[in-house]
């Protein structure tokens, strides 16, 4: 039962507020920007992968010197980054959220003021405005042409008229009026928290490439098993006579074949990500949106708020109408309006209401009538339209009021046509309410009084981005609801591609396949309702695009959540932030960039190490089963893995991760990866499998030299692969390589390494034969590569939107 009158104007007491809370009944949803540092902790410590390592590591300390056990120290410095990483990354996510959060508006001891969604209790009343994301629960207790969008919810595309005495529902928000409502469900009993929980259980966001790593993690389970099974039995068969030394090779054989660091440095590179938008004001709400953006090939544009600031001025009231008292109606329609937009605010800062005129009804803008309107008594007692008349005065867009082909229309398109916003002051001869239930373009007796034009400040970051955007084969589209000639001129300011052909949104067609074929060719649209967005976002997704949509107006959730990647400012209503995935704080749009540079590095870099993981994987199976064939003993023990993991591998996969990397990332993340791992690790293991049974025919029985042959082959063919990853090279990456190669030759020459690392080449042989093979599979691998790039460049072509793919630096 909702409060009475007086209770509901009032609020709830700092004592009830403390009961409440004590008792529990508060809104108590957790935060979903990170998880908790014990779940961080967990998820780094305890994965299969350690569990398998783990196992090995201890079987080494049984049988061999600490040598082979370093790979049980890597393992636990992989671990080590990955959770101080990730808790970095949780404290930018938390502090940002903190900042980004919704915060809505209670009335307590007859006081309105602001609080966290948090903080709610049950039975508070809590204030409506357009805008405003209903957080929990409940019932009116009071409206002013309140409308709410459910459409989040329930699918509904329509705005729901509510009346005091009607539900609102959490997850909900309001395009239009104000209202209050007295909170009946808080924390997990509301509404959306229930939907979302049901949600959690059987879904995941979705992730091309943790999805790609994890059915790759599922194909190296299927041939480690039977490979491992198949070593085991080999090794303790051929080193009989040494049991010890068999156990070791054999542990040898099976470490390499887990890409241990792939998911590591997935979650390292996803981490860095998110702190370094976090420095540029930017709050990942989902993670794998990060990769997201890596895959964006169209953006779509909001104009106002976006390609123009927030602010605006008043340039010009041009009369229509000399009797109209137009400068202050527009002060006592600004004064009457308890939310203003840019438009109202604008003409707020310009005209002060006068004294003496009276507000007898009112109905607020709404994006979808695109007007707003009060009927208004003038001071005075005289009849008619002088002193003390009563009139209904209308203020929006021009076509909203007028009919097409009206004169006015004419002066309208002018002042459109140099990048103005202009709006009609207008009289009804009818009742505000007989206003809002009859389309006005199309009727009777609306008498223009005045043209509104308000000049539109254009960004001074925006034509840089635009061009960035351009340079990066990222396709713009300008999505507005001002007048189509106003946005084109806008456009033209910025040298933006099709804006001398603007669209007006009411000539779209209603056919998917016509709509998707003008959305593909047009870049600026005007007068664009909330449902025309999302059926334009739908449109180029239809065609394979992967949009992101900006925006920060009620009119633009729809399409921000449609939308592959939905982006808000920070400045936009509550409803927009909690739809997007991503909120630039600081409202810059120049940061975009920054942005889809983030995504790109993330997933690009990503791809590139898990080709040198997956090979080393590819190469260690094929291995233990030529191994397990020609029942010889395993040609390397842990150590030498560890090396030629650590030089080839480890240490430049976490530098070429984390560096830039701006080529747009495409679908088919397995399929390419699998490309380059099998025939790069084919050839790996054939030469170092050769190089070995050739060191065997010559030293004759001497292990430690034969072991050393084949690490020389091993790591010449795995430097060789690492150096065609690491392409287009700059002055870092080839200093990573040659680093690399220096180092393992320090191995070589210093007695107190080789003697550590069990390494000793013997005689000239051996050792030029491990180079010829090495370099044999160096030549075959990069001729691999090279028809891989040919059919890579070949997919990119034939892509949707596809453009040449830009060099990485």
């Amino acid at each position: 039962m909702p409060p009475d009158p007086v209770r509901a104007a009032r609020g709830l007491t700092a004592a009830e507020v403390a009961e409440r809370v004590a008792a529990g009944r508060v809104n108590d949803v957790p935060v979903r920007s990170s998880r908790s540092i014990g779940e961080i902790v967990r998820g780094n410590l305890f994965t299969r992968i350690n569990a398998i390592v783990g196992v090995l590591f201890v079987i080494i300390l049984s049988v061999g010197p600490v040598q082979d056990a370093l790979f049980g120290g890597v393992i636990l410095a992989n671990t080590l980054i990955g959770v101080i990483q990730e808790i970095r990354a949780k404290r930018t996510l938390d502090q940002l959220a903190i900042v980004g959060e919704s915060r809505p508006t209670v009335r307590r001891d007859g006081v309105s003021e602001p609080v966290g969604a948090e903080q709610l209790v049950l039975d508070d009343i809590v204030e409506l405005g357009p805008g405003d994301k209903i957080a929990v629960d409940g019932t009116l207790v009071e409206t002013a042409d309140l409308e709410v969008d459910e459409s989040l919810l329930t699918g509904e595309a329509d705005p729901v008229v509510k009346r005091p005495g009607d539900q609102v529902m959490s997850g909900s928000f309001v395009v239009a009026g104000t209202g209050a409502f007295a909170a009946t469900r808080v924390g997990r009993d509301a509404y959306a928290a229930q939907l979302a929980e049901e949600a959690s259980k059987f879904t995941l966001t979705s992730s091309e490439l943790r999805g790609g790593i994890d059915k790759i993690l599922k194909y190296v389970t299927y041939a480690i098993v039977p490979a491992g099974v198949a070593l085991i039995i080999s090794q303790l068969t051929v080193g009989k006579d040494d049991m010890a030394e068999a156990v070791r090779r054999m542990v040898a054989g099976l470490v390499p074949m887990v890409p241990e660091g792939l998911v590591l440095l997935t979650s390292v590179a996803f981490a860095v990500g998110v702190v370094r938008l976090g420095k540029k004001r930017c709050l990942v709400q989902e993670l794998p949106a990060i990769e997201g953006l890596a895959r964006v090939d169209v953006v779509c544009l909001d104009k106002t708020g976006t390609l123009t600031e927030t602010a605006m001025d008043v340039s010009e009231v041009r009369a229509l109408d000399p009797d109209a008292p137009a400068e202050a109606v527009l002060g006592v329609l600004g004064a009457a309006d308890e939310r203003p937009n840019p438009s109202m605010q604008a003409i707020i800062d310009a005209y002060a209401a006068p004294d003496g005129w009276t507000v007898t009804d009112s109905t607020p803008f709404s994006s979808a009538r695109r007007w707003s309107g009060a009927t208004l008594r003038a001071p005075g007692d005289g009849p008619g339209d002088g002193p003390g008349a009563t009139a209904t005065w209308l203020l929006g867009a021009p076509d909203a009021l007028l009919p097409a082909g009206h004169p006015v229309l004419e002066q309208v398109d002018e002042r459109g046509a140099l990048g103005l916003r202009v709006l009609l002051l207008a009289r009804t001869s009818g009742t505000l309410r007989e206003a809002l239930d009859r389309p006005l373009a199309a009727a009777d007796g609306v008498t223009p009084a005045a043209l509104v034009v308000i000049e539109q400040r254009i960004r001074e970051e925006a034509p840089a981005t635009l061009r960035y955007f351009a340079e990066q084969g990222v396709a713009a589209k300008v999505i507005s609801g001002d007048n189509a000639l106003s946005v084109g001129a806008v456009a033209r300011g910025l040298d933006f591609p099709g804006a001398d052909h603007p669209v007006d949104a009411r000539t779209l067609p209603d056919d998917p396949e016509e709509l998707a074929d003008l959305a593909e060719r047009t870049s600026v649209f005007g007068r664009v309702g909330p449902q025309q967005k999302r059926a334009l976002v739908r449109a180029l997704q239809s065609r394979g695009h992967t949009v992101a949509m900006t925006g920060d107006g009620v009119n633009d959730v729809l399409a921000l959540k449609d939308a592959d990647i939905g982006v808000a400012m920070g400045s936009g209503s509550p409803a927009t932030r909690s739809v997007a995935q991503l909120v630039l704080l600081n409202n810059n749009f120049a940061v975009l960039p920054s942005v889809v540079a983030e995504g790109r590095r993330v997933i690009g870099n990503i791809e590139r190490v898990a080709n040198l993981f997956l090979t080393k994987t590819m190469y260690s199976v094929l291995l233990a089963v030529m191994v397990v064939v020609a029942q010889v003993p395993y040609p390397f023990l842990p150590r030498h893995l560890t090396l030629i993991g650590s030089l080839s591998i480890g240490i430049p996969a976490f530098f070429l991760a984390l560096a830039p990397n701006a080529e747009r990332a495409r679908t088919g993340f397995v399929q390419r990866v699998l490309r380059f791992a099998v025939p790069g690790g084919a050839l790996a293991a054939a030469a170092t499998f050769g190089s070995y049974l050739f060191a065997r025919a010559t030293y004759d029985d001497n292990l430690e030299a034969e072991t050393s042959a084949a690490t020389l082959t091993l790591f010449l063919v795995a430097l060789w692969a690492l150096a065609i990853i690491a392409r287009p090279y700059t002055w870092w990456r080839i200093g990573l390589v040659l680093t690399m190669a220096a180092s393992f030759a320090v191995v070589l020459v210093t007695p107190f390494l080789q003697e550590f690392f069990q390494l000793e080449l013997v005689g000239v042989r051996a050792p030029w034969a491990a180079v010829a093979f090495a370099a044999g599979a160096g030549l075959l691998v990069e001729i691999a590569w090279a028809v891989l790039r040919r059919r890579a460049a070949a997919d990119a072509a034939g892509a949707p939107g596809a453009v040449a793919a830009p060099t990485a630096r």
